[in-house]
């Protein structure tokens, strides 16, 4: 998702009552989860992608 950040994907889960996403950053030694919720509609709210940007800045800034 690069309107998140680079190496940011969205994995699709399907459920019995509910379609799952989970909002993740691919790193050389780890895997970070960003958010997950159940999807709802056709776009990822706009709450959810700014959440997930303050979540990977965090991140990186603890990294750094």
């Amino acid at each position: 998702m690069p309107s998140i950040g680079n190496r940011c994907h969205e994995l699709r889960v399907l459920d019995k009552d509910c379609n799952w996403r989970v909002i993740y950053r691919i790193e050389s030694d780890a895997i970070v989860i960003l958010d997950v919720f159940p999807k709802k509609s056709q776009a990822t709210p706009k709450s959810v992608i700014e959440q997930s940007k303050a979540r990977l800045a965090q991140y990186l800034r603890v990294i750094d």
